[in-house]
C-alpha cells in the first residue's frame, strides 16, 4: 500500500475527523511555530470564544516526507484519550489539501525553552513536574499506550505553570502482553532495553521505557544536563557499552529521597525501575504529595511562566517582533500558491502589526508591499 493509498484508506474512515467542525469556524490569530505535526496557529473558536492551538499540515507534503502513518497513529491514539496533564485533541478535519487538528492551547512555552533561557528551576517546582508527569503515564499505561518521546520538549506549562505531556507522533499502543520493538525515540532519553531489543532482537519492551525518560527529563531539569552524555551520533554498542560502565552522577545538594527516587527510575534493568504510580507513591521523596491534589491542580506551582496579555486577545510570552519579521511574512504571501494559506499568514501579519484584519486585505496588501525590495533582502539573508 502507498502512502497516497492510507490517505484514501483513512479519508474514508467516518470516525477519524469531526464532521460537524472545519477550518471556517475559526479565526486566526497568529502564527506560533512548527510541530511534529506540521505548523501551528492560535485560533479562537468563533462562536464559543474560545481559544486552541490549530496544527495543520499539507496531505502533499505529508506523503512525501513518508509521515502519512505516524499522523494517523497519533491522531487516532489522541481521539481516545483525555487527562487533565495531556495537551488534548478537541477537533479534527481536513480538506482538499490539508489535515488539522485543533488541541488544547498552553502558552507557558515547554520546559526546553524555559532550560534554554537558564531558568534555575526549584526542586518544589520540579517535584510538581514529576508529579504531574507520573499521573499522565499512569493514565497513558492504563490506555495501553508508550508515549516513547517523554523529553523537556514535549512537556508544555499552562500559564499557571501546571505539565502538561504532548506530541504522540511516534507513541503506539501495545495490549495483551505485547511488547514494542522499533528503534523509536530521542537517543538522550531512550531507554537501554530499546538499544539491547535493537541488537539482540530479543523480547522487547514495554511502558517501562516512558519512566527511563521521566527520569532522564526530571534530572535534566534539575541540573540543566542529562545523566549520561548521549547524542544523536552515538552508535547503539557504543550506548549499551556506556550504559553498563557508566555511574550516574547526582548532585551532592540534592535531598537523599529524590537521588532514591532518580536512581529507582534511571534503574537500567527494566524489571526493577518504578514504572507505575502505585510504585511512585511507595517513595519516601512523595510521601508527603497529595495525589488528589494534583490531579486537580491544587498545588501552586513553583515555577510560573511569562505569559501576557496582548492587545490581539492572545497571551504569549514577551517577544520583540522587528520589521524583518513583517517582511519576511509579507513576501511569504506574496509567493505562497494556497489561498487558505496565505489567508492565515497575512492575519498573523496583521496580528504582529497589531491591527484589525481587513475585509479587503488585497488593498492592505499592495500597500505593504511598496517596501517589497525590503522583504527580498530580509527573506534572502534570512532563508
Amino acid at each position: 500500500m502507498t502512502a497516497y493509498d492510507s490517505f484514501v484508506e483513512y479519508d474514508s474512515y467516518s470516525g477519524l475527523y469531526s464532521h460537524d467542525v472545519n477550518f471556517d469556524h475559526f479565526q486566526i490569530l497568529r502564527a506560533i511555530g512548527k510541530g511534529s505535526f506540521g505548523k501551528v496557529c492560535i485560533v479562537q473558536k468563533r462562536d464559543t470564544e474560545k481559544m486552541y492551538a490549530m496544527k495543520y499540515m499539507n496531505k502533499q507534503q505529508c506523503i512525501e516526507r513518508d509521515e502519512v502513518r505516524n499522523v494517523f497513529r497519533e491522531l487516532e491514539i489522541l481521539q481516545e484519550i483525555e487527562h487533565v496533564f495531556l495537551v488534548n485533541l478537541w477537533y479534527s478535519f481536513q480538506d482538499e489539501e490539508d489535515m488539522f487538528m485543533v488541541v488544547d492551547l498552553l502558552l507557558g512555552g515547554d520546559l526546553r525553552y524555559h532550560l534554554q533561557q537558564n531558568v534555575q528551576f526549584t526542586e518544589d517546582a520540579v517535584k510538581l513536574y514529576l508529579c504531574e508527569m507520573t499521573l499522565a503515564l499512569d493514565y497513558l499505561q492504563s490506555q495501553h499506550i508508550i508515549h516513547r518521546d517523554i523529553k523537556p520538549d514535549n512537556i508544555l506549562l499552562d500559564e499557571q505553570g501546571h505539565a502538561h505531556l504532548t506530541d504522540f507522533n511516534i507513541a503506539t499502543i501495545i495490549k495483551d502482553g505485547e511488547r514494542a520493538t522499533a528503534l523509536a525515540g530521542t537517543k538522550p532519553y531512550m531507554a537501554p532495553e530499546i538499544f539491547q531489543s535493537f541488537m539482540s532482537g530479543g523480547t522487547g519492551y514495554a511502558f517501562e521505557v516512558d519512566w527511563w525518560s521521566l527520569g532522564v527529563t526530571i534530572f535534566e531539569v534539575l541540573r540543566s544536563w542529562r545523566p549520561y552524555d548521549i547524542h544523536a551520533s552515538n552508535s547503539v554498542e557504543s550506548l549499551l557499552q556506556l550504559f553498563s560502565t557508566v555511574s550516574v552522577q547526582y548532585s551532592s545538594c540534592w535531598h537523599k529521597d529524590l537521588v532514591s527516587l532518580l536512581r529507582k527510575l534511571l534503574t537500567v534493568n527494566p524489571e526493577h525501575r518504578f514504572c507505575s504510580l502505585a510504585q511512585m507513591q511507595t517513595a519516601p521523596y512523595l510521601s508527603d504529595v497529595n495525589w488528589d491534589d494534583v490531579h486537580e491542580k491544587k498545588m501552586e506551582p513553583g515555577f510560573v511562566p511569562n505569559v501576557r496579555l496582548s492587545s490581539t486577545g492572545d497571551r504569549s510570552h514577551t517577544r520583540t517582533h522587528t520589521h524583518t519579521h513583517i517582511y519576511i511574512y509579507i513576501l511569504y504571501i506574496h509567493t505562497h500558491k494556497n489561498m487558505r494559506e496565505r489567508n492565515i499568514i497575512f492575519q498573523c501579519v496583521c496580528v504582529r502589526l497589531e491591527i484589525s484584519y481587513w475585509a479587503n486585505a488585497n488593498q492592505y496588501f499592495n500597500n505593504l508591499t511598496t517596501h517589497a525590495h525590503v522583504s527580498v533582502n530580509c527573506h534572502m539573508t534570512c532563508r
